[in-house]
Parts: structure tokens; sequence; C-alpha cells
């Protein structure tokens, strides 16, 4: 299902009272001048794991700082498990929050950061006790209960900031860019773990975001933001295959953009090196558009030869193995450049220099208006996603 701000909901507030639900009902934040969060409404269902995905300044933090109470909204309201939150402070919400600084107690033990929260709210010791090894025991994290922080990694510290998040058992667990200050392996173990662990709890989990990687691949649904508006909202399949705009389709994952005048019932892109054909048309009323093709949807051979829509000529200028696929940058004689994918298995042999034919099937383009991106370098050629 695609979505966009004429549905935000996305699959309705059937259950918006449920506990852990949450509802962010056209709420508008401003800072002086700036509006950072524009009119905003977005349910959120018990159990879910959403993402709010985008670039710096778009307003996922400050949506994520409004559930959690650190941030006031200006205008509308935000709900959660049915009621509304406006005025109650962080610690009167049912929820808790983990932030990419882990915020850990260094003179305190494991166990002790862990059973902070529970001693603040006077819970009974031996309750404690308890609630404390479960929560290290999620994390796998029980035989490092007598360390001091500093004498963990930093993917330890991470999952101890989890366990003293989730002993507190909220109902909603908010998490702002938990896994940026990670290096790239351990990231991605733990964007596994931390789905299986949300999984089996059955929280809902608000994941903050500028990672495409991250939000595709552990969420049932993905907000992608833009100037405090959200602009598309769907699951992970229905972002990436069918993006409602170029905005959308830059920013999760990479594309190659080609500009040009719209001919043949707005199918056909004339860009420099000639014409992109889709099956889909793009609406009445553009004469300039841009067509999308995503690298790995482009096939490469060495030659000279290419002719008809949805071929392009030109010379390797630069070729990468990324482990499992090889990518190859190619550069136009009409001085376009495309980026190509290919598994490993089947990528050709190149070598920079080398004359290639690029091609893609008329399927696997998308057409947008010209302007749609908001942003010029989506003119011609590879695009890679809006840095954070």
């Amino acid at each position: 299902m695609t979505t966009t701000m004429t549905d935000p909901t996305a699959i309705g507030a059937v259950r918006d009272e449920a506990p852990g639900s949450v509802v962010i009902d056209r709420v508008t934040k401003y800072y002086g001048d700036q509006t950072a969060v524009d009119d905003l409404s977005l349910t959120i269902q018990p159990g879910e794991f959403l993402s709010l995905l985008g670039p710096s300044g778009c307003g996922k933090t400050t949506t994520l700082r409004m559930i959690a109470g650190f941030e006031r909204p200006d205008e509308g309201d935000i709900r959660i498990s049915g009621a509304s939150v406006l005025g109650a402070p962080p610690h009167k919400r049912n929820v808790n929050t983990v932030f990419q600084a882990y915020a850990l107690f260094p003179h305190m033990t494991v166990a002790q950061n862990v059973a902070y929260g529970l001693q603040q709210r006077r819970t009974p010791k031996s309750e404690i006790r308890d609630r404390v090894s479960a929560a290290l025991d999620m994390v796998q994290m029980r035989r490092f209960a007598d360390r001091k922080p500093t004498q963990l990694s930093g993917g330890q510290q991470q999952r101890i900031a989890l366990a003293r998040a989730l002993v507190n058992r909220p109902s909603v667990l908010l998490l702002d860019e938990p896994l940026g200050a990670l290096d790239r392996q351990l990231r991605e173990e733990m964007q596994m773990e931390l789905k299986l662990l949300q999984a089996h709890l059955g929280i809902t989990f608000v994941f903050v975001t500028h990672d495409q990687g991250e939000a595709l691949s552990m969420s049932d649904r993905i907000a992608i933001m833009r100037a405090g508006r959200i602009e598309q909202l769907g699951d992970a399949d229905t972002v990436y295959s069918h993006p409602v705009s170029a905005y959308v389709a830059a920013f999760v994952g990479q594309q190659n953009f080609f500009r040009g005048a719209v001919s043949e019932g707005g199918t056909v892109v004339t860009a420099p090196h000639g014409a992109v054909r889709a099956t889909v048309p793009l609406l009445a009323g553009h004469t300039v558009g841009q067509a999308a093709v995503r690298p790995e949807f482009i096939a490469i051979e060495k030659g000279e030869d290419a002719s008809g829509p949805n071929t392009l000529r030109g010379t390797v200028i630069g070729v990468s193995h990324l482990g499992d696929s090889m990518q190859y940058l190619v550069q136009a004689a009409a001085e376009e450049s495309v980026i190509v994918r290919r598994p490993t298995a089947d990528a050709p042999l190149l070598d920079l220099g080398d004359p290639v034919v690029c091609s893609w099937r008329a399927e696997h383009v998308l057409l947008f208006p010209a302007d749609n991106a908001g942003d010029d370098a989506t003119a011609g050629g590879y695009v890679a996603p809006p840095t954070a």
C-alpha cells in the first residue's frame, strides 16, 4: 500500500486506543520562524515497528521528542494508548527513549544502571532484582552485570541502554538513531537483534534514522519525512519499488535520473543520450519529466553498438567490488553518467576505459515531473541518496 499525507494513518485508526498505540493528530512545531513539523498526522499501531526516515532537518527527531515529552507541540494533539499526553512530562508517559549517546552512569555497574529507573519508582527490591535479570537476559548481557560501562564495547553498552529502557516495561519504545555510533558490522548485527527483540516483546518501536538500510531491514512501515511532513508512508517494498516522488526514489536506495522532454503519451523522456521509455505514463500536463532507473535493473556489457530506447553507450570510469555485487560507473558520451550494479557471480569483467552498452527494461523505469525532487541534483545522471 502506498500512502501520502492524504492518508496519514495508512492502516487505519481501528486500534488507536489500544495499549501501545500512538496517534499524532495534526501536530505542528515551530522553532522561532522555522517550522520543524508541519501539520503532521500519523497513527502508529500497537506492536508496530515504525521508522521515521529522512535527512537532517526533516522533523523526524523533533517528532520523536514530542512523543517522548521533551518537546511540546505548538498545535495539535498526541495520544498514547488512547489518552492525550499534552502537558505530561516524560516520566509520566508510558514510554522510554534510547539515544545514540548511551548516557550510562560510569560509576555504576551494569546491573545498577538497569535498575536505576525502577529504584526511582520505588519498586520493591526483590522485584527489581528479578526484572533486572530478565532485562539483561533479553539483551544477552547478564554475565556482565557487575562490570562498569567503561569495561564494555560500544555494542555492549548499547545493549545495556536497551535493557535499561525495557526494564520499565514501556508500552512504546522510542529509539533516536541508537546505532549511529557503531561500526558497520556491529550495526548490522544490532539491526537483526533489535528486530528479533521487538518481535519477541511485541512492544511498539518508533525508530528515528537517516540510514535507509536500517529502515528497510527492520521496519513494518517507514514514514519518509521531508520539510516536517510525511512524503510517503508504507512498508519497505512499497517505498522502495513504488516511490510516490523523485525525492523518495532518490532517498531510498540509489537511482539514475534522466531528464528531458516528455512524449508518446507521457511514456517517453528524451534525455541527452536518447529515449527512456516507461510502461506507466507520467500524469498529463507535464512536458518535461525525469526518468528513474535503479542500478540493479541495468544490464551492462562490453561493446559500442547501442540503438533504440532504454540503451546507453558509454565508457567505464569506475569499478567497485561490494562483496555480493560489482558496481560500475559509466560515463556516457552525452555528459551523463550512470551507475550499474550486478551480482558478483554474473558481473562482466570490465576495466577502466572499456566501451560498454547499458540497457534496461521499460517496466523498471519510473517517471516523475521534472521539479518533483525539489533538488537540482536529479537533473540528469546518477543520484546517490541525500546525505544526513
